[in-house]
Parts: C-alpha cells; sequence; structure tokens
C-alpha cells in the first residue's frame, strides 16, 4: 500500500517536471528539435553535430511528416473533422525545416526521455495497484486509465511533432495532462489513510474551489492562445525584436491579462477561507497563497519584460501545481466519514465520541 502511495507521489513530480520540460521546449523554440516521434533525426541518442546527419536530412524527414500527416488528415476527415483535415493538408508550413541545433535538439530529447521516465512509473503505479483489488478497485481502474491516458499523450506528442507544433494539438496536450495530474491525485488520495477534520463553511468553500479550479483552466487556455500568438510574432520578427512581442499582440493578450484580475480574487478570497480551516487544508491554504503570490508576479513580469524565456515554463508550471492543489483540498472538504475511517480511528485512539453521530453508509 505504501509502495502505491510513494509511486504515485513520484510519477506526479516527474509530470510535473514534464510540463516544466515543455514550458522550457516551447520558451527555447526547441519544439521541432527533433523532427521525428519516437526517435530523434531517426536515433535514439540525438546527434551532437549536422555533419552526423545526412546533406538532405530536412527534405528526408519533411517527407516522413508528409506521409503521416497523410494518415493523419484521412482520418480525421472519416471522423468528421473535415475542417481540420484541410488545414492540415493545405499548410505547407508543416514541412519547412530548421537548421540542426545541437541545443534545441537535446532540450526536446530530455524532454522525451521524462516522458518516457513517465510512462514507466504509470506502469509500476498500475502494477502496485493490484494490491488493491479486494479492497478498492477503483484505485486499480484509475491506475488503468492513467496508463491509458499516458499512451494517449504519447500520440498527441507524435501528432504535435509531424504537424510542426500545430496550433491547439499543444493546449490539448497540455490539458491532457492536467487530466494525468487529477487522477493520480486522486488515486494517491483515495489510497491514503482516512482523517476527520471539521470544515467551517463548507459549501462556500466548495463553490470558491469549483470556481477557481474552471477559472484557473480558462486562463491557461487563454494562456496557450497568447503563447502561439507570441510563437508567430516571434517567427515572424525574430529573437531581435522581443521587445515589440507583447505591441504586436491582438486582444487575446488583453483578455488574458484582464481575466487574471478576475482569477487572483476569486483566489485570494479562496485563501483566506481556507486558512479559517486546520490541518492539510490550513497547509495546503499556505502553499497555495505562496504560489498565487509568485503566479501574479510572474505574469507581470511576463507582460512588462517582454516575456523572458526564463520566466514562461515557471509560469506555466505554477499554474498547474495550483490547480492540483485545489483539486486536492476540494478532496479532502469532501471525504465522507465512513465506517472504515471509524475502524481505523477507533483502532489508533483517535475517535471522538461526537464522530458516532456522523457515520457514513
Amino acid at each position: 500500500m505504501l509502495i502505491f502511495r510513494r509511486l504515485g507521489v513520484s510519477t506526479l513530480v516527474i509530470i510535473y517536471l514534464l510540463i516544466l520540460a515543455g514550458g522550457i521546449v516551447r520558451s527555447t523554440g526547441s519544439g521541432m528539435g527533433c523532427p521525428d516521434w519516437p526517435k530523434c533525426f531517426g536515433e535514439w541518442i540525438p546527434p551532437t553535430q549536422a555533419s552526423e546527419l545526412p546533406a538532405n536530412y530536412k527534405e528526408i524527414y519533411a517527407e516522413q511528416r508528409k506521409v503521416k500527416n497523410e494518415r493523419l488528415a484521412n482520418m480525421l476527415e472519416r471522423s468528421g473533422f473535415k475542417e481540420l483535415s484541410q488545414k492540415i493538408k493545405g499548410d505547407s508550413s508543416m514541412y519547412e525545416e530548421a537548421d540542426f541545433n545541437v541545443y534545441k535538439t537535446w532540450i526536446e530529447y530530455v524532454n522525451r526521455l521524462l516522458g518516457v521516465l513517465t510512462g514507466f512509473l504509470i506502469l509500476l503505479t498500475l502494477m502496485s495497484s493490484l494490491a488493491y483489488w479486494n479492497k478498492d478497485r477503483v484505485i486499480v481502474y484509475g491506475s488503468v486509465f492513467s496508463l491509458v491516458l499516458v499512451g494517449f499523450q504519447g500520440w498527441i506528442g507524435s501528432i504535435v511533432v509531424s504537424t510542426n507544433l500545430l496550433p491547439g494539438m499543444i493546449t490539448t496536450h497540455m490539458l491532457l495532462a492536467i487530466l494525468l495530474v487529477f487522477c493520480l491525485i486522486y488515486l494517491v488520495y483515495r489510497s491514503r489513510t482516512p482523517q476527520v477534520e471539521n470544515i467551517g463553511s463548507k459549501k462556500l468553500i466548495n463553490t470558491l474551489l469549483g470556481l477557481g479550479i474552471v477559472l484557473l483552466l480558462i486562463q491557461l487556455i487563454l494562456g496557450t492562445q497568447v503563447r502561439e500568438s507570441v510563437d508567430i510574432i516571434a517567427k515572424a520578427l525574430g529573437e531581435a525584436a522581443r521587445n515589440t512581442w507583447i505591441s504586436q499582440l491582438g486582444i487575446e493578450f488583453y483578455v488574458h491579462r484582464s481575466f487574471s484580475l478576475l482569477v487572483i480574487a476569486v483566489h485570494g478570497i479562496l485563501v483566506y477561507k481556507l486558512m479559517q480551516q486546520k490541518g492539510l487544508i490550513y497547509k495546503n491554504a499556505l502553499l497555495l497563497l505562496a504560489l498565487l503570490i509568485i503566479e501574479t508576479a510572474s505574469g507581470a513580469a511576463m507582460a512588462y519584460l517582454a516575456i523572458p524565456a526564463f520566466i514562461q515554463p515557471l509560469h506555466l508550471l505554477l499554474a498547474v501545481v495550483g490547480l492540483g492543489i485545489q483539486f486536492y483540498v476540494l478532496l479532502l472538504v469532501n471525504q465522507r466519514r465512513t465506517i472504515q475511517t471509524l475502524v481505523w480511528q477507533t483502532e489508533n485512539n483517535t475517535l471522538k465520541a461526537d464522530d458516532y453521530n456522523q457515520v457514513s453508509y
């Protein structure tokens, strides 16, 4: 049982590192550092210099992606996504190969290694979950779902590469990562030893938590749209004109910036109410407060300091961690007092007399 929880927490940490690595890939423009998938330039260990590649490597990998995208477009068309299918077929920019850059190649390669490590850890988590087969099969089923989700994430990642960072696919990739985070948090929570905590203003806290999660998800999606616009502008103007990137952004940037005020306000009230609680909820409230302050500061730095590359991945990571904390607190707030909980408490001499009147069946 303890092994499952440790593997679950370890996997969660690696996923957060993977999200950070993905942000670094994006901020450094390394998304196409490896033009193929799952290998990198046809090798499991990528090259360190252009001389190791064939002279016509750009044509080779562009043609490979073209074949793969043709299959993808046909599948989408059969599934009813004709507009997206035509977009993939008609976008010749997907086959524009960048010059080999050893730094970008290895940044992307490390990102992929973390993805592979995540897959292995998820598999080990699934194997260890079998100990719950006779006790709580939801944990086993959830572990199977997590493994399937990781496999689907890998497939989406291959599409992101083959379509040369097709807008929309990156957002899908990120949302699936958040879903995986939620799934693992739930499984670890479900496997833990129950703890009974009295919750004040439970209905209001539930409302604030639900609203906070939804608003932060919307803000993340808005942020990815801004990021896609930045990519287009950066490609057109170049790094030398970085100070002008913000001024070139459209309405999506101003919506994202203004929406942050609502996000901050709701989370400020949420943190205030959570800090009136005790135990794990109070501790998570302190962590959420720290994240809120740093996230706000990093967002301001992005807007007023010409989008520093090193802040972008941190900004994304903090938002996803904040979502995870809120989801975990939501589980804590709504945990049920069960017969099993009371048996455990009785055995450990932690049961209060009043708890006997609050048993759920």
